[in-house]
């Protein structure tokens, strides 16, 4: 059964388009079989709505974590702190707890290997200055950047909610953010979680371990499959180290429940952060 919910705060928040917010229960037992609490938001353009199980969570502000790497992968090649993708820059030897971090990387690597070290020192070629301009110019959660240039996206001041992560998502994947044709179709491609001959996933987790929300996950992209596009973010709490490796699963079976994806298609495993 659906139960739609019109609210016309939730209309004015998404911007010219008239989008309906629907609760759909079978969103409910993906997180119900896990023990996990949280959100999932699918934009579904065609029916021109919301799909979730949690419009209020949905419109609450977390920190991003790790998923603010899609737009710190668009502003370092824009400002060319690394010349491209495969520029690789050299692990200075520092144990960061993670074999897949401890070791030298390229913006490519770094992202599917959702290291910190990395996209930190990204943000300090790039400055606070430009890190600013460009979070407001890309319309990027409150853009908030106090906190530290290496910190703010994992324990500052920046905060996004679900709902904003979709239509963030949603200009990404048409071409409408404020980058190079060049540079979006590089991070589009360094998005990608997942292709099969049916379907492809671009995606990125994230998880918060320090914000005064506690510990909190993310999984955000969208798929893509019969040359349509859903955007998709989950959103949850992780107060149980277990409960990181679940977000792709719930994710997923959120996806498989609306018909996004089907069922038998290939798990993806989730990242460390």
């Amino acid at each position: 059964m659906i139960r739609p919910i019109i609210v016309a705060a939730f209309l004015a928040s998404a911007g010219a388009r008239a989008t309906e917010w629907v609760v759909d229960e079978r969103l409910a037992p993906p997180f119900a079989q896990e023990d996990l609490r949280g959100v999932f938001v699918l934009l579904d353009r065609e029916g021109e709505r919301f799909i979730t199980n949690d419009p209020v969570r949905a419109r609450r502000p977390f920190l991003p974590a790790s998923t603010f790497k899609i737009l710190n992968s668009l502003i370092a090649l824009e400002e060319r702190a690394v010349a491209d993708e495969h520029e690789v820059l050299a692990w200075d030897g520092t144990d960061h707890g993670s074999s897949g971090w401890n070791r030298d990387h390229s913006l490519e690597s770094a992202f599917k290997a959702s290291a910190v070290w990395f996209y930190q020192e990204m943000a300090r070629r790039v400055g606070e200055e430009r890190m600013a301009h460009w979070l407001r110019l890309a319309e990027y959660g409150n853009a908030g950047i106090a906190g530290g240039i290496d910190l703010f996206w994992l324990e500052g001041a920046l905060r996004i909610t679900a709902e904003e992560q979709l239509l963030f998502l949603e200009r990404l994947h048409d071409g409408h953010v404020p980058f190079s044709q060049r540079v979006q179709d590089t991070v589009r491609r360094v998005m990608i979680a997942e292709e099969k001959s049916t379907h492809a996933v671009r995606a990125k987790t994230g998880w918060a371990l320090r914000g005064e929300e506690g510990p909190t996950g993310w999984y955000v992209g969208w798929v893509e499959r019969d040359g349509r596009a859903w955007f998709f973010a989950l959103n949850c709490d992780l107060p149980r180290e277990r409960d990181g490796r679940v977000r792709i699963r719930v994710a997923r079976a959120c996806l498989k429940a609306l018909s996004v994806l089907q069922p038998g298609e290939h798990e993806i495993l989730p990242r460390s952060n």
